[in-house]
Protein backbone atom coordinates (compact mmCIF):
# COMPACT_ATOMS: atom_id res chain seq x y z
CA UNK A 1 0.00 0.00 0.00
CA UNK A 2 1.37 3.51 -1.13
CA UNK A 3 1.34 5.92 1.60
CA UNK A 4 0.77 9.42 0.67
CA UNK A 5 1.94 12.52 3.21
CA UNK A 6 0.21 15.68 2.65
CA UNK A 7 2.31 18.62 2.48
CA UNK A 8 1.64 21.42 5.14
CA UNK A 9 0.49 24.40 3.78
CA UNK A 10 1.93 27.61 3.61
CA UNK A 11 1.32 31.13 4.33
CA UNK A 12 2.59 34.79 4.49
CA UNK A 13 1.24 36.73 7.40
CA UNK A 14 0.23 41.10 6.50
CA UNK A 15 -0.18 43.78 9.31
CA UNK A 16 -0.33 47.06 9.50
CA UNK A 17 1.50 49.69 11.42
CA UNK A 18 -1.21 52.50 12.52
CA UNK A 19 -1.92 55.50 14.16
CA UNK A 20 -2.99 53.00 16.69
CA UNK A 21 -0.79 50.34 16.70
CA UNK A 22 2.97 50.91 17.15
CA UNK A 23 5.71 49.04 15.18
CA UNK A 24 6.52 47.02 18.29
CA UNK A 25 2.86 45.91 18.77
CA UNK A 26 2.67 45.27 15.58
CA UNK A 27 5.63 42.60 15.95
CA UNK A 28 3.97 41.20 18.74
CA UNK A 29 0.82 40.55 16.89
CA UNK A 30 2.33 39.07 14.13
CA UNK A 31 4.04 36.47 16.31
CA UNK A 32 1.28 35.84 18.09
CA UNK A 33 -0.37 35.05 14.71
CA UNK A 34 2.19 32.95 13.27
CA UNK A 35 1.55 30.56 16.05
CA UNK A 36 -2.01 30.57 16.12
CA UNK A 37 -1.07 29.68 12.09
CA UNK A 38 1.21 27.29 13.58
CA UNK A 39 -1.48 25.62 15.88
CA UNK A 40 -3.51 25.37 13.23
CA UNK A 41 -1.20 23.36 10.98
CA UNK A 42 0.13 26.00 8.81
CA UNK A 43 3.59 27.08 7.95
CA UNK A 44 4.37 30.34 7.79
CA UNK A 45 7.20 31.74 4.97
CA UNK A 46 7.02 35.43 5.31
CA UNK A 47 5.48 38.29 7.03
CA UNK A 48 4.57 41.74 5.21
CA UNK A 49 4.04 44.83 7.13
CA UNK A 50 3.32 48.47 6.20
CA UNK A 51 2.78 51.80 7.47
CA UNK A 52 -0.55 53.56 7.23
CA UNK A 53 -2.56 55.42 8.94
CA UNK A 54 -5.68 53.54 8.98
CA UNK A 55 -6.18 50.33 6.74
CA UNK A 56 -6.85 50.82 3.25
CA UNK A 57 -10.82 50.82 3.17
CA UNK A 58 -10.35 48.53 -0.75
CA UNK A 59 -7.61 46.35 0.14
CA UNK A 60 -6.34 46.66 3.75
CA UNK A 61 -2.98 47.69 2.57
CA UNK A 62 -2.20 50.00 -0.07
CA UNK A 63 -1.59 49.09 -3.56
CA UNK A 64 2.17 48.84 -3.90
CA UNK A 65 2.01 46.21 -0.69
CA UNK A 66 -0.22 44.37 -2.14
CA UNK A 67 1.94 43.78 -5.52
CA UNK A 68 4.71 43.19 -3.53
CA UNK A 69 2.52 40.66 -1.58
CA UNK A 70 1.09 39.39 -4.79
CA UNK A 71 4.65 39.07 -6.76
CA UNK A 72 6.06 36.94 -3.96
CA UNK A 73 2.96 34.29 -4.04
CA UNK A 74 3.48 34.16 -7.52
CA UNK A 75 7.37 33.62 -7.21
CA UNK A 76 6.98 31.24 -4.38
CA UNK A 77 4.57 28.02 -2.65
CA UNK A 78 2.27 29.94 -0.93
CA UNK A 79 -1.14 28.87 -0.13
CA UNK A 80 -2.77 31.51 2.24
CA UNK A 81 -1.95 35.13 3.10
CA UNK A 82 -3.07 36.27 6.39
CA UNK A 83 -4.55 39.17 7.84
CA UNK A 84 -3.65 40.25 11.42
CA UNK A 85 -7.34 42.48 11.48
CA UNK A 86 -11.00 41.44 10.38
CA UNK A 87 -11.22 41.99 6.69
CA UNK A 88 -14.95 43.32 5.49
CA UNK A 89 -16.58 41.62 2.53
CA UNK A 90 -15.58 43.67 0.16
CA UNK A 91 -12.12 43.70 1.65
CA UNK A 92 -12.26 39.88 0.66
CA UNK A 93 -13.65 39.55 -2.39
CA UNK A 94 -11.26 42.61 -3.51
CA UNK A 95 -8.27 40.56 -2.31
CA UNK A 96 -9.47 37.20 -3.47
CA UNK A 97 -9.36 39.49 -6.95
CA UNK A 98 -6.16 40.51 -6.72
CA UNK A 99 -4.50 37.40 -5.50
CA UNK A 100 -6.11 34.24 -7.59
CA UNK A 101 -5.84 31.10 -6.66
CA UNK A 102 -4.64 32.12 -3.46
CA UNK A 103 -6.93 31.52 -0.09
CA UNK A 104 -7.35 35.36 2.11
CA UNK A 105 -7.84 34.47 5.75
CA UNK A 106 -8.29 36.89 8.31
CA UNK A 107 -7.28 36.44 12.01
CA UNK A 108 -11.12 35.70 13.12
CA UNK A 109 -11.32 33.06 10.53
CA UNK A 110 -7.94 31.94 11.46
CA UNK A 111 -9.06 31.57 15.02
CA UNK A 112 -12.46 29.79 14.15
CA UNK A 113 -10.89 27.26 12.04
CA UNK A 114 -8.54 26.66 15.31
CA UNK A 115 -11.55 26.38 17.67
CA UNK A 116 -13.25 23.84 14.65
CA UNK A 117 -10.07 21.77 15.23
CA UNK A 118 -9.99 21.31 18.96
CA UNK A 119 -13.45 21.48 19.33
CA UNK A 120 -14.46 17.50 21.26
CA UNK A 121 -18.06 17.74 22.57
CA UNK A 122 -21.35 18.34 20.45
CA UNK A 123 -21.95 21.37 22.70
CA UNK A 124 -18.70 22.67 21.54
CA UNK A 125 -18.96 21.76 17.81
CA UNK A 126 -22.29 23.42 17.76
CA UNK A 127 -20.80 26.21 19.06
CA UNK A 128 -18.15 26.67 16.79
CA UNK A 129 -20.37 25.99 13.58
CA UNK A 130 -22.76 28.49 14.83
CA UNK A 131 -20.06 30.99 15.03
CA UNK A 132 -18.66 30.14 11.66
CA UNK A 133 -21.92 30.48 9.69
CA UNK A 134 -22.58 34.12 11.89
CA UNK A 135 -19.33 34.76 10.37
CA UNK A 136 -19.19 33.96 7.09
CA UNK A 137 -23.05 35.26 6.66
CA UNK A 138 -22.45 38.93 6.01
CA UNK A 139 -19.38 37.31 3.76
CA UNK A 140 -20.98 35.45 1.43
CA UNK A 141 -21.04 37.43 -1.81
CA UNK A 142 -18.28 35.52 -3.83
CA UNK A 143 -17.19 33.51 -0.85
CA UNK A 144 -19.41 30.63 -1.13
CA UNK A 145 -20.42 29.27 -4.09
CA UNK A 146 -23.12 26.66 -5.05
CA UNK A 147 -23.77 26.76 -1.26
CA UNK A 148 -26.98 24.83 -1.91
CA UNK A 149 -25.89 21.88 -3.02
CA UNK A 150 -23.94 21.32 0.91
CA UNK A 151 -27.57 19.94 2.19
CA UNK A 152 -29.89 17.82 -0.39
CA UNK A 153 -33.34 19.28 -0.42
CA UNK A 154 -32.47 22.13 1.30
CA UNK A 155 -32.99 25.33 -0.58
CA UNK A 156 -33.81 24.54 -4.04
CA UNK A 157 -34.02 28.07 -5.67
CA UNK A 158 -37.45 29.00 -6.91
CA UNK A 159 -38.16 30.79 -10.47
CA UNK A 160 -36.17 33.76 -10.99
CA UNK A 161 -34.28 33.48 -7.48
CA UNK A 162 -30.44 34.37 -6.87
CA UNK A 163 -28.02 31.85 -5.69
CA UNK A 164 -26.93 34.13 -3.47
CA UNK A 165 -30.45 34.79 -2.13
CA UNK A 166 -30.27 31.00 -1.58
CA UNK A 167 -27.60 31.15 0.02
CA UNK A 168 -28.23 33.56 2.63
CA UNK A 169 -31.46 31.72 3.33
CA UNK A 170 -29.73 28.33 3.93
CA UNK A 171 -27.48 29.96 6.41
CA UNK A 172 -30.21 31.92 8.05
CA UNK A 173 -32.03 28.62 8.66
CA UNK A 174 -28.82 26.94 9.58
CA UNK A 175 -28.24 30.12 12.27
CA UNK A 176 -31.53 29.93 13.74
CA UNK A 177 -31.46 25.47 13.98
CA UNK A 178 -28.04 25.62 15.65
CA UNK A 179 -29.64 28.84 17.84
CA UNK A 180 -32.54 26.61 18.80
CA UNK A 181 -30.24 23.30 19.67
CA UNK A 182 -28.00 25.07 21.62
CA UNK A 183 -30.47 26.49 23.34
CA UNK A 184 -31.70 22.99 24.25
CA UNK A 185 -28.38 22.51 25.39
CA UNK A 186 -28.12 25.44 27.23
CA UNK A 187 -31.32 24.41 29.25
CA UNK A 188 -29.74 21.61 30.07
CA UNK A 189 -26.64 22.75 31.16
CA UNK A 190 -28.58 24.85 33.88
CA UNK A 191 -30.14 22.04 35.02
CA UNK A 192 -26.92 20.21 35.48
CA UNK A 193 -25.46 23.40 36.95
CA UNK A 194 -28.42 23.45 39.66
CA UNK A 195 -27.82 20.15 41.00
CA UNK A 196 -24.43 20.67 41.53
CA UNK A 197 -25.06 24.60 43.21
CA UNK A 198 -24.64 23.22 46.67
CA UNK A 199 -20.62 22.66 45.81
CA UNK A 200 -18.37 25.70 45.65
CA UNK A 201 -17.43 25.97 42.03
CA UNK A 202 -14.25 27.58 41.14
CA UNK A 203 -13.52 28.48 37.45
CA UNK A 204 -10.31 28.73 36.03
CA UNK A 205 -9.48 31.90 33.29
CA UNK A 206 -7.05 33.31 31.52
CA UNK A 207 -5.36 33.82 28.37
CA UNK A 208 -4.54 31.12 25.90
CA UNK A 209 -1.68 29.35 26.67
CA UNK A 210 -1.25 30.25 30.01
CA UNK A 211 -1.10 26.91 31.64
CA UNK A 212 -4.65 26.36 32.62
CA UNK A 213 -5.16 22.88 31.64
CA UNK A 214 -1.71 22.60 33.45
CA UNK A 215 -2.56 23.80 36.58
CA UNK A 216 -6.44 22.32 36.47
CA UNK A 217 -4.07 18.51 35.83
CA UNK A 218 -1.73 19.40 38.83
CA UNK A 219 -4.91 20.70 41.19
CA UNK A 220 -7.29 18.17 40.48
CA UNK A 221 -4.71 15.08 39.96
CA UNK A 222 -6.58 14.54 37.16
CA UNK A 223 -5.41 13.72 33.37
CA UNK A 224 -6.36 16.77 31.44
CA UNK A 225 -5.09 17.51 27.95
CA UNK A 226 -2.76 20.06 27.86
CA UNK A 227 -0.24 21.29 25.15
CA UNK A 228 1.95 24.26 23.97
CA UNK A 229 -0.49 25.60 21.07
CA UNK A 230 -2.90 28.25 21.49
CA UNK A 231 -6.23 27.05 22.17
CA UNK A 232 -5.09 23.55 23.28
CA UNK A 233 -8.58 23.24 24.67
CA UNK A 234 -12.00 24.48 23.75
CA UNK A 235 -13.97 22.77 25.92
CA UNK A 236 -14.92 23.58 29.48
CA UNK A 237 -13.95 20.50 31.89
CA UNK A 238 -15.53 19.88 35.58
CA UNK A 239 -13.88 18.07 38.27
CA UNK A 240 -14.56 17.78 41.60
CA UNK A 241 -12.04 18.47 43.78
CA UNK A 242 -11.13 17.91 47.86
CA UNK A 243 -9.14 19.98 49.84
CA UNK A 244 -9.39 18.68 53.53
CA UNK A 245 -12.12 18.12 53.92
CA UNK A 246 -14.11 20.53 51.66
CA UNK A 247 -15.09 19.40 48.16
CA UNK A 248 -15.63 21.99 45.57
CA UNK A 249 -15.95 21.79 41.71
CA UNK A 250 -12.89 23.52 39.53
CA UNK A 251 -13.83 24.42 35.99
CA UNK A 252 -11.43 25.20 33.46
CA UNK A 253 -12.37 27.11 30.40
CA UNK A 254 -11.83 28.33 27.18
CA UNK A 255 -8.60 30.98 26.86
CA UNK A 256 -8.89 34.14 25.87
CA UNK A 257 -6.71 36.02 23.05
CA UNK A 258 -6.37 39.74 21.65
CA UNK A 259 -8.91 40.56 19.06
CA UNK A 260 -11.26 37.71 19.82
CA UNK A 261 -14.35 37.15 17.19
CA UNK A 262 -17.18 38.56 19.00
CA UNK A 263 -19.27 35.71 17.11
CA UNK A 264 -17.15 33.25 19.36
CA UNK A 265 -18.05 34.94 22.47
CA UNK A 266 -21.67 34.68 21.48
CA UNK A 267 -21.46 31.43 20.48
CA UNK A 268 -20.05 29.81 23.71
CA UNK A 269 -22.44 31.78 26.43
CA UNK A 270 -23.32 28.90 27.84
CA UNK A 271 -19.93 27.66 28.23
CA UNK A 272 -18.99 30.92 29.65
CA UNK A 273 -21.79 30.67 32.00
CA UNK A 274 -19.30 28.23 34.01
CA UNK A 275 -17.33 31.48 34.36
CA UNK A 276 -20.23 33.88 35.51
CA UNK A 277 -21.94 31.53 37.85
CA UNK A 278 -18.37 30.52 39.55
CA UNK A 279 -18.27 31.62 43.53
CA UNK A 280 -14.51 32.11 42.92
CA UNK A 281 -12.14 32.85 39.74
CA UNK A 282 -8.33 32.06 39.27
CA UNK A 283 -7.24 34.24 36.93
CA UNK A 284 -4.26 32.75 35.28
CA UNK A 285 -0.97 34.64 33.87
CA UNK A 286 2.23 34.02 31.94
CA UNK A 287 3.92 36.29 34.09
CA UNK A 288 6.96 34.92 31.49
CA UNK A 289 5.11 36.72 28.37
CA UNK A 290 7.00 40.20 27.70
CA UNK A 291 3.51 41.50 27.16
CA UNK A 292 1.53 39.72 30.57
CA UNK A 293 0.33 43.23 31.80
CA UNK A 294 -1.78 43.80 28.56
CA UNK A 295 -2.64 39.61 28.35
CA UNK A 296 -4.50 40.41 31.91
CA UNK A 297 -6.12 43.43 30.50
CA UNK A 298 -7.70 41.57 27.43
CA UNK A 299 -9.05 38.85 30.01
CA UNK A 300 -10.19 41.73 32.05
CA UNK A 301 -12.03 43.35 29.55
CA UNK A 302 -13.64 40.18 28.02
CA UNK A 303 -14.77 38.98 31.88
CA UNK A 304 -16.53 42.35 31.33
CA UNK A 305 -18.48 41.96 28.62
CA UNK A 306 -19.30 38.36 29.66
CA UNK A 307 -20.80 40.07 32.60
CA UNK A 308 -18.37 39.24 34.83
CA UNK A 309 -16.69 42.75 36.78
CA UNK A 310 -14.25 42.32 39.52
CA UNK A 311 -15.07 45.79 41.46
CA UNK A 312 -15.20 45.68 45.20
CA UNK A 313 -17.96 43.34 46.99
CA UNK A 314 -17.79 40.85 43.79
CA UNK A 315 -16.90 37.44 43.50
CA UNK A 316 -13.44 36.47 44.84
CA UNK A 317 -10.72 36.62 42.39
CA UNK A 318 -6.88 34.94 43.03
CA UNK A 319 -4.28 36.73 40.30
CA UNK A 320 -1.87 33.23 39.58
CA UNK A 321 0.95 34.13 37.58
CA UNK A 322 2.37 31.02 36.46
CA UNK A 323 5.61 30.14 34.63
CA UNK A 324 7.74 31.75 37.29
CA UNK A 325 10.56 28.94 36.28
CA UNK A 326 10.35 31.23 32.87
CA UNK A 327 10.39 34.50 33.76
CA UNK A 328 13.11 37.07 33.24
CA UNK A 329 12.94 40.08 35.62
CA UNK A 330 13.00 43.58 34.11
CA UNK A 331 15.28 46.26 34.90
CA UNK A 332 12.60 48.56 35.89
CA UNK A 333 11.54 46.19 38.37
CA UNK A 334 14.52 45.71 40.61
CA UNK A 335 15.65 49.25 40.95
CA UNK A 336 12.89 50.48 42.92
CA UNK A 337 14.96 50.39 46.23
CA UNK A 338 18.03 52.77 45.98
CA UNK A 339 20.48 50.21 47.42
CA UNK A 340 19.96 47.79 44.83
CA UNK A 341 22.94 45.73 43.77
CA UNK A 342 23.04 44.86 40.48
CA UNK A 343 25.62 42.20 40.65
CA UNK A 344 23.38 40.01 43.02
CA UNK A 345 22.69 36.14 42.15
CA UNK A 346 19.97 35.94 39.33
CA UNK A 347 17.51 34.20 41.66
CA UNK A 348 18.06 37.11 44.19
CA UNK A 349 17.14 39.19 41.04
CA UNK A 350 14.36 37.47 40.17
CA UNK A 351 12.77 37.21 43.74
CA UNK A 352 13.16 40.92 44.25
CA UNK A 353 11.39 41.82 40.69
CA UNK A 354 8.32 39.07 41.94
CA UNK A 355 8.36 40.85 45.22
CA UNK A 356 7.74 44.12 43.30
CA UNK A 357 4.90 42.61 41.33
CA UNK A 358 3.39 40.95 43.95
CA UNK A 359 3.59 44.33 46.09
CA UNK A 360 2.25 46.26 42.58
CA UNK A 361 -0.80 44.42 42.17
CA UNK A 362 -1.88 44.13 45.14
CA UNK A 363 -1.72 48.19 45.50
CA UNK A 364 -3.61 48.02 42.71
CA UNK A 365 -6.73 46.52 44.51
CA UNK A 366 -6.18 42.78 43.23
CA UNK A 367 -7.35 40.47 46.52
CA UNK A 368 -5.29 37.65 46.01
CA UNK A 369 -1.63 37.48 44.20
CA UNK A 370 0.32 34.58 43.83
CA UNK A 371 2.86 33.37 42.09
CA UNK A 372 3.66 29.79 41.03
CA UNK A 373 4.97 27.45 38.12
CA UNK A 374 2.08 24.76 37.44
CA UNK A 375 4.85 22.65 35.19
CA UNK A 376 7.69 22.41 38.33
CA UNK A 377 4.99 22.26 41.05
CA UNK A 378 6.60 25.26 42.55
CA UNK A 379 5.08 27.15 45.51
CA UNK A 380 1.93 25.42 45.24
CA UNK A 381 1.54 25.00 48.68
CA UNK A 382 0.83 28.64 49.01
CA UNK A 383 -1.87 28.71 46.27
CA UNK A 384 -3.81 25.89 47.71
CA UNK A 385 -3.98 27.70 51.32
CA UNK A 386 -4.93 30.26 50.12
CA UNK A 387 -7.58 28.38 47.48
CA UNK A 388 -8.56 26.76 50.82
CA UNK A 389 -9.62 29.59 52.98
CA UNK A 390 -11.53 31.18 50.53
CA UNK A 391 -13.38 27.92 49.35
CA UNK A 392 -13.76 27.25 53.18
CA UNK A 393 -15.28 30.68 53.77
CA UNK A 394 -17.75 29.75 50.86
CA UNK A 395 -18.41 26.84 51.25
CA UNK A 396 -19.56 27.81 55.66
CA UNK A 397 -21.70 30.12 54.69
CA UNK A 398 -23.50 27.05 52.47
CA UNK A 399 -22.84 24.37 55.37
CA UNK A 400 -22.67 26.52 58.82
CA UNK A 401 -22.03 23.21 61.14
CA UNK A 402 -19.32 21.72 58.64
CA UNK A 403 -17.00 19.53 60.42
CA UNK A 404 -13.87 21.18 60.20
CA UNK A 405 -11.07 18.94 59.34
CA UNK A 406 -7.34 21.34 59.54
CA UNK A 407 -5.79 21.12 56.63
CA UNK A 408 -2.08 20.76 57.94
CA UNK A 409 -0.19 19.12 55.47
CA UNK A 410 -0.98 18.24 51.44
CA UNK A 411 -0.80 14.57 51.59
CA UNK A 412 -1.62 13.09 48.41
CA UNK A 413 -4.77 11.11 50.07
CA UNK A 414 -6.38 13.95 51.10
CA UNK A 415 -6.73 15.27 47.79
CA UNK A 416 -9.37 13.67 45.47
CA UNK A 417 -10.98 14.59 41.97
CA UNK A 418 -13.52 13.00 39.66
CA UNK A 419 -14.63 13.84 36.44
CA UNK A 420 -17.69 15.88 37.23
CA UNK A 421 -19.17 15.84 33.28
CA UNK A 422 -18.59 18.40 30.71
Amino acid sequence: MIETHKQPETAVLVALVTQKQSAEKTQEYLEELAFLAETSGVITVKSFIQKLDRPDIRTYVGKGKLEEINTFVIDNPVDTVIFDDDLSPSQVRNLEAALPNIKVLDRSLLILNIFSMRAQTAQAKLQVELAQYQYMYPRLTRMWTHLSRMKAGVGTRGPGEKELETDRRIVKDRIAFLKDKLEKIDKQSVTRRKERDRLVRVALVGYTNVGKSTLMRTLAKADVFAENKLFATVDSTVRKVVLGNIPFLLTDTVGFIRKLPTTLIEAFKSTLDEVREADILLHVVDVSHPSFEEHIGVVNDILSEIGVGNTAGEKPMILVFNKIDQFEPRDEWMHQDDDFDDNLPVAIRKQSALDYLKKTYLTQKAEHVVFISAEKRENLDELRNLLYTLVKEKHYSIYPNWLEVPLGEWAEETDTSEDFGK
